[in-house]
């Protein structure tokens, strides 16, 4: 029993010492991040023993699983970067005035809606990327416009890039009554508008009457969501997130034009007066256009196909990547957008510029989970230290800890299907042994992942870079980790019920 604690506390040591340097001592996530996988490798190879070959290895892993989340910084800073300088985000923002002069509403409808959409179609920190710089361009701060950003990118991941956190995450396993549970539990997430209004009204000065104003609005936004997302999982695991945000996003139009669940009081952050560079609708809207056509279309085409990582790393690395499909889409516009050519050697450099540090942060990150999972390969005869983690949960509350264990995955990884990967298997086995229903704690610990990917750091960083944002981890952090804890304890309590 004393070598099980011995074992467990060396475990959470390394991201206990995370959290605590992070944001109790305030220190930078690049020195933070160095430090936990200093700390995870040298535990790793003095209590686990873990073989030279599998530490390789996992640091190899965890180096491709950064690469793909660099690919799609470098891709996102750049496309924006030119519709910055292009003004189109300017012009965006102007003609949302045409749907509603309250920012409260244009917010909610791009983070959430939007995003969720985004999310469905491709994932992979895409939506926050997209949104984020757009909310800057409505008023909001770029440290609230992050926050915002990433906990709009929750709900919708359950179904997220087309299915992937089910089809990929819970591979080998029986998901016969996952999607229609994950869609029941999964309606919970109705309140994320709500957290995203106290989040953009918390600092105006009638922030409660701001706040009481539109929370039917957010409520409303919510329910659109998620009621149409649970009535089209019968059509299959790929399309209740796509199909939910457009069916919410019509439904949420027809009643703000009707005037119905809207704010009587129109507020303004600020008057969005006709920018100087005027574009017609069509042209501000034509980058967003051929982006989401490349994502549907990458999705689509080479959705599937991938190529085995070298020098024997088991990883496979897809082809699809939304940072090319934001690539691709700048290029298209520097082609078709005379102005547009001046600008692109600009916007390269400034995101080659912005990209590095979050890499180096995620290689770390990256290589924590991958040498956590790895450290079970070795002459101790010990489980990994994530097991030891997981054999902790192994009781008859799992169900209430489900969904934070898919959380935990979700933080450390920056993907709910990675989080399945890690997972699953362990939910499994330990609910054959507990005699529990094996849909449902698998279902828990999906919709938890995907209330973690607020608090996701590949994500965080992602978006922080891209609005320019620097050293705001701790604000960025203190900000979605209330909403994200609410969601999933949420989560935890349905799931008691149901088992």
């Amino acid at each position: 029993m004393q070598m099980t604690w011995i074992s467990f506390v060396l475990a959470v040591f390394p991201l206990a010492l995370l959290m605590i340097l992070l944001l109790w001592k305030r220190m930078s996530l690049l020195g933070v991040s160095a430090i936990a996988f200093s700390a995870v490798s040298v535990i790793s190879f003095l209590y686990w023993k873990i073989s030279i070959g599998a530490f390789s290895m996992a640091v190899g892993k965890g180096f491709f699983v950064a690469l793909d989340i660099l690919v799609i910084v470098l891709g996102a800073i750049f496309f924006l970067e030119m519709l910055r300088d292009l003004k189109v985000i300017d012009n965006i923002s102007y003609y949302l005035e045409s749907f509603s002069k309250d920012y409260r509403i244009h917010v909610i409808v791009l983070a959430w809606l939007f995003e969720n959409f985004i999310e469905g179609t491709a994932g992979f920190g895409a939506p926050a990327a997209i949104v984020a710089p757009l909310l800057v361009g409505l008023g909001l701060s770029p440290l609230r416009a992050v926050i915002i950003g990433l906990l709009g990118n929750s709900a919708s991941v359950v179904f997220g890039a087309a299915g992937a956190p089910i089809r990929v995450g819970f591979a080998g396993l029986d998901v016969s009554g996952v999607p229609l549970t994950a869609a029941l539990i999964n309606c919970v997430g109705f309140i994320v508008p709500i957290f995203m209004l106290w989040i953009m009204v918390s600092d105006r000065r009638d922030k409660k009457v701001e706040f009481m104003e539109t929370l039917p609005f957010a409520i409303w936004s919510g329910v659109a969501f998620v009621v149409p997302s649970l009535l089209s999982v019968g059509l299959g695991q790929e399309f209740p997130s796509i199909i939910g945000s457009v069916i919410g996003l019509g439904l949420v139009v027809i009643t703000t034009r009707l005037g119905i669940f809207v704010p009587k009081t129109i507020r303004r952050m600020h008057e969005l007066g006709k920018p100087p560079e005027s574009l017609s609708l069509l042209k501000a809207s034509l980058p967003y256009i051929i982006l989401i056509g490349l994502l549907v279309a990458g999705k689509l085409i080479i959705g599937s196909v991938s190529i085995k990582a070298p020098f024997g790393i088991l990883h496979n690395i897809g082809l699809f990547n939304p940072g090319f499909a934001f690539m691709l889409a700048g290029l298209f516009i520097a082609v078709f957008w005379k102005s547009a050519k001046g600008v692109l050697g600009i916007s390269w450099r400034v995101a080659l510029r912005r990209a590095v540090t979050p890499f180096l942060v995620i290689v770390c990150m990256s290589s924590v989970a991958q040498v956590m999972i790895s450290s079970g390969i070795n002459s101790s005869g010990l489980p990994s230290s994530l097991m030891v983690m997981a054999e902790v949960f192994k009781t008859s509350a799992l169900p209430f800890f489900a969904p934070f264990i898919g959380a935990f995955g979700s933080f450390l990884t920056g993907s709910a299907t990675v989080s399945n990967i890690m997972f699953g298997g362990f939910l499994d086995a330990a609910g054959t042994a507990l005699s529990m229903n094996v849909s449902v704690l698998l279902s828990l610990a999906l919709v938890g992942a995907a209330a973690g990917n607020m608090v996701a750091l590949a994500d965080l960083l992602a978006a922080e870079a891209i609005v320019g944002l620097k050293g705001k981890e701790r604000e960025i952090i203190s900000g979605v980790l209330i909403p994200c804890l609410i969601y999933v304890s949420l989560v935890g309590i349905i799931g008691v019920f149901l088992t």
